[in-house]
């Protein structure tokens, strides 16, 4: 049968999107299975499991948002399909769990060698991708076990043993660390070096993590070194899986060739990692109370800086999705603009320096891929949300849900339809750490019901499981998630 893309009709807003119909997590033989349109929209032509999952189908089933199942019919949805319909606010067939599909939704190593135990599985060699905040790579067993949806694009790259180095955790457990990445000792700490050799991050003895330890533009600020001042900072130096890449050709045939092996292997939504950073950027350089003072004090230097900032990224980003764009669905910006008690920075602030530039970025993003646009955002930034939307964004993580103004019901009613909350399935604060397995399973249970309906919630935990967190706990949660209705 002949498929006509929705595009061609006029309600089709994304025609890159039918040609998924051939992608592997869509089976061709169900993406070409028909179902005739429903009273009392009549009109409508007839439509395939594709179109509804990237597209929707408008005014079918009287504006009802769960799956047809008679698409479906003799099988589950695969994980693709599942993230994808929750994105486009469908209700899909259960609810979408992430496990480490980026960098605010996996766990810390320590944990993590504590949680395989208590899976009764097999010891493996722990691997810290991310040796700042010391998480581990989430092997493909305890995905399954957990039944994740998602994948992080890294994960299709550093397979072999000399991508890892030997190292210890602080508690002991042996673990390796990336090689462009492995800490040094020095008395008193552990160690981070930029390629200059600089010290750029430190863990204290007693301490489980890194902190920033050198701010490039603290004293003096140089526009024209941007990128240079970047390579300085911990959070731009240090980079996860696939690590440094070789200049030029080389270099972008590694990125999109592990890109596509990881596509061909996996049904799982593939999550890319990009940045994109723009107030974070100016703190990462300047230091967060310097930067903030900068934007009130000197707004045109800031405006000067973020410009710069911008055009590097919008760079950056050309690259990132001409190479990897046709392998990814989810790709993902990070900017926390928020605090635990409310936004860092006004609406009004936000709408001067920063909505405009976040726009162009995820705008251009959406022009050179079928892909969906998520930043990971911490803190109480309700005030926000419309802005953030008004500029293009499709999901936000981790939806910190114990701060000012992150009330899960009132979020849902107010942006519910608007929006796809990536998180707040769990409050990492008190009662993942602190709280009973029974306590656990009762809160996410309340907070999917609270989410879930409609599509537009893609459960994750707020933020990464940290080390003190007990295993029982976390195989409480995501086992309460899979079984939510």
């Amino acid at each position: 049968m002949a498929i006509v893309p929705r595009g061609e009709t006029g309600t089709r807003s994304s025609p890159g999107r039918f040609q998924r119909a051939r992608d592997p997590g869509i089976p061709l033989a169900v993406a070409e299975t028909a179902v005739p349109s429903r009273p009392p929209n009549g009109g409508i032509p007839r439509r395939t499991v594709q179109d509804w999952l990237l597209g929707g189908w408008p005014g079918c089933y009287d504006g009802a948002s769960h799956f047809p199942k008679e698409l479906f019919a003799g099988r589950t949805m695969t994980p693709r399909e599942r993230v994808l319909a929750a994105l486009n606010h469908h209700q899909p067939d259960r609810v979408p769990i992430d496990f480490s599909g980026h960098r605010s939704s996996g766990i810390a190593a320590i944990a993590y060698a504590r949680l395989r135990k208590a899976l009764g599985l097999p010891e493996r060699p722990i691997r810290v991708y991310d040796p700042i905040q010391q998480l581990a790579i989430v092997d493909e067993d305890v995905l399954d076990r957990f039944h994740v949806d998602t994948i992080e694009l890294g994960r299709g790259f550093a397979l072999e043993d000399e991508h890892w180095v030997d190292w210890t955790l602080p508690d002991g457990t042996p673990c390796r660390m990336p090689r462009w990445a492995s800490p040094e000792r020095e008395p008193g700490a552990w160690v981070l070096r930029s390629k200059s050799g600089r010290v750029i991050g430190r863990m204290p003895d007693g301490a489980i993590y890194f902190e920033q330890s050198h701010w490039p533009f603290l004293e003096q600020d140089d526009l024209d070194r941007i990128p240079e001042a970047m390579d300085e900072t911990i959070w731009c130096a240090l980079r996860s899986p696939p690590g440094p890449l070789p200049p030029g050709p080389e270099g972008d045939k590694i990125l999109a060739e592990g890109a596509r092996r990881l596509r061909d292997r996996t049904d799982r939504a593939i999550l890319g990692l990009f940045g994109g950073n723009l107030l974070e950027m100016g703190q990462f350089l300047y230091r967060i109370d310097r930067f903030l003072m900068l934007l009130a004090g000197d707004p045109k230097r800031a405006h000067a800086f973020l410009d710069r900032v911008v055009e590097l990224h919008l760079a950056n980003l050309e690259r990132f999705l001409r190479l990897v764009g046709q392998s990814i669905d989810i790709i993902v910006f990070g900017d926390d603009l928020g605090s635990q008690r409310g936004p860092q920075l006004s609406p009004a602030m936000y709408r001067e320096f920063f909505q405009p530039r976040h726009a162009r970025m995820w705008r251009r993003a959406k022009e050179l891929a079928d892909v969906k646009v998520m930043l990971h955002c911490c803190g109480g930034v309700r005030p926000l949300l419309p802005l953030l939307i008004e500029a293009g964004l499709d999901a936000i993580n981790p939806v910190q849900i114990s701060c000012t103004g992150m009330e899960s019901r009132g979020l849902k009613a107010d942006f519910g339809r608007q929006i796809t909350f990536w998180g707040g399935g769990c409050d990492t604060h008190v009662i993942l750490s602190r709280g009973t397995p029974d306590e656990v399973r009762r809160h996410v249970r309340e907070q999917v019901s609270i989410f879930a309906p409609g599509g537009g919630f893609v459960f994750q935990q707020v933020h990464n499981i940290l080390a003190d967190v007990p295993p029982e706990n976390v195989i409480a949660m995501f086992d309460a998630a899979v079984g939510a209705e």
